[in-house]
């Protein structure tokens, strides 16, 4: 286990006891008095160009900001310059990034060799041609070289793409209809997809503008939970079957719902009892985990894998699935016979910009051995999280995988639906709803501090947060902590 950024796998059922106990106490965030603080003293004073900006924004964006990542609590604020470890403002104000584009991320932000490939690319070739480039073929065979599971790999506009590809070809494969999705987990927001998001147990409540019945053929399953996943196996089974199970192989969230150990095993034992295809969504754990994913971390193989940020280096049209032959035969381009092909395009997809970008990127973080030194920053943050939260006798939990860390203070994404007691949705969904404005205030405590989260409750570190960036970092998390309530 080596060459993984996980350098030890976390007891998944100690993570769980306190993370319930979190959810058994009263929410404690950001004494009140410090958020108006850091709100007139902060972000009024400091960050008044990025106020000016957003606040004009509204006029002719929905929501001021393009991505639910950009928004923080009390306004978006404008980013001007990525490097290394760093962000900063439109202020000038710097930033330590633990948000890393949400996770492509591994090397650092922008760096200057990729981009100087990235120059001469667009100085020559430019950022697309619609046709055939070298680098499409380098970045498929890098891919497959190191992905035991991927014979093939075809690039695509995005993770979302990818998913919805990977279902088309399940279907196609082994000619069922259902697909069982693990709840909790954001596969995109594709119809089908927009089911059972953030929350087990929801359903089609966050699938706004998507008719009931696009779901006929989509399930989930309560996560960490194989008994939860074969009752629906067996009950499609009557239904005409499964033609796919689709995870995340460390958890909803990117493991914000842990999984054990075995587990993944467990999914796969099922898939081929059940005669499913397994699909693993990799856009955050794929060449962040290790070279050949979460699936070589845990030695499962699935029959296709999403792919997404960090195969284009972090540039734009960054998705893709790869998979075995005999299932990616599907997705060929072209005009052939023979067998039926899954309706798939998007002219932007493998440009020569994004392919020669993730070609380097890959290579890069194979010959630094950057994952495992991105894993080793992700253990000390969490080490030194969980010392500070024993010091202020916090409920908060912090646990991570390897470079992917997690931060609880609210746990809002930890609460669930029972669907055997239906009466007690409309309080959970209010329960959510408080605990997610605190989570943002908490954001934004840590923001005004210096520290640029993923919704104040995950944290992505990189190859660049040297021991005294991290422990800068703890520095300024304590001076929040010192201003939680009950403190």
């Amino acid at each position: 286990m080596s060459d993984f950024s996980i350098s030890e796998y976390h007891d998944t059922q100690a993570i769980y006891k306190k993370l319930y106990t979190l959810l058994d106490q009263p929410i404690r965030s950001i004494k009140k008095d410090k958020l108006k603080e850091y709100i007139s003293e902060y972000y009024e004073k400091k960050c008044a160009k990025s106020k000016a900006m957003t606040t004009e924004a509204m006029k002719y964006i929905p929501g001021g900001v393009q991505h639910n990542l950009a928004f923080n609590h009390p306004f978006p604020l404008v980013f001007t310059k990525a490097e290394g470890a760093y962000l900063e403002d439109l202020d000038g104000n710097t930033y330590i990034d633990f948000l890393q584009a949400g996770g492509p991320t591994v090397l650092g932000s922008n760096p200057i060799d990729i981009r100087e490939k990235v120059i001469n690319l667009l100085n020559t070739t430019g950022p697309v041609t619609g046709l055939f480039h070298e680098y499409e073929m380098k970045l498929a065979k890098l891919i497959s070289e190191h992905v035991p599971s991927v014979d093939m790999f075809r690039m695509l506009g995005s993770g979302t793409e990818a998913d919805m590809a990977a279902i088309r070809v399940a279907r196609l494969a082994t000619k069922k209809k259902n697909i069982i999705k693990m709840g909790g987990a954001y596969h995109g927001w594709s119809d089908q997809l927009a089911y059972g998001i953030r929350i087990p147990g929801t359903m089609h409540m966050e699938a706004h503008g998507v008719p009931r019945h696009v779901f006929k053929y989509t399930q989930e399953f309560f996560p960490n939970d194989l008994k939860s996943l074969e009752r629906v196996l067996r009950r499609n089974q009557l239904r005409g079957g499964t033609a796919a199970v689709l995870i995340e192989p460390i958890g909803p969230e990117s493991g914000t719902r842990p999984l054990d150990y075995d587990f993944n095993m467990g999914v796969r034992k099922l898939c081929d009892k059940y005669g499913s295809l397994l699909i693993y969504d990799e856009v955050v754990t794929g060449f962040r985990i290790g070279m050949s994913g979460a699936q070589g971390y845990f030695g499962v193989q699935p029959d296709l894998t999403v792919f997404g940020k960090v195969v284009a280096g972090g540039y734009p049209a960054a998705g893709g699935i790869g998979g075995k032959e005999q299932y990616m035969k599907y997705l060929a381009a072209g005009i052939q016979a023979g067998h039926k092909k899954a309706l798939v395009g998007g002219t932007m997809a493998a440009n020569p910009l994004s392919s020669l970008a993730g070609y380097y990127t890959l290579k890069k973080i194979h010959e630094t051995k950057a994952c495992v030194t991105a894993g080793k920053a992700g253990d000390r943050l969490t080490k030194g999280l969980q010392k500070l939260i024993d010091k202020y006798a916090l409920p908060f939990v912090a646990f991570n995988q390897g470079s992917i860390c997690h931060l609880e203070s609210v746990g809002t994404i930890l609460l669930h639906v029972d669907l055997k007691k239906p009466w007690k949705i409309a309080s959970t969904i209010k329960e959510a709803k408080l605990r997610k404005n605190a989570m943002e205030e908490m954001g934004a405590a840590y923001m005004a501090e210096g520290i640029v989260t993923l919704a104040g409750s995950r944290l992505y570190t990189n190859a660049m947060q040297t021991d005294s960036i991290i422990d800068e970092a703890l520095n300024r998390f304590e001076r929040v902590f010192q201003n939680i309530e009950g403190v």
